[in-house]
């Protein structure tokens, strides 16, 4: 994990099928990602999106949970 990925540990996903996921937006404090996904959620009603905390090393593996 780079260091610059340590800084903004909050993490929006969105989900995809067969249990994989993309990374929307990194953030540094919860607030601001439950704020940026009330307006993901407000634009885009018939995707799913969840927050995430990225412990060290989730994110650089696969593309799965």
């Amino acid at each position: 994990m780079s260091y610059s990925q340590q800084l903004y540990p909050w993490c929006i996903v969105r989900l995809l099928p067969n249990n994989q996921y993309q990374i929307v937006v990194r953030s540094r404090r919860y607030n601001d990602a439950v704020a940026y996904l009330q307006l993901l959620q407000q634009s885009r009603k018939n995707i799913n999106y969840l927050i995430v905390f990225d412990v060290q090393g989730v994110s650089e593996g696969s593309n799965k949970f």
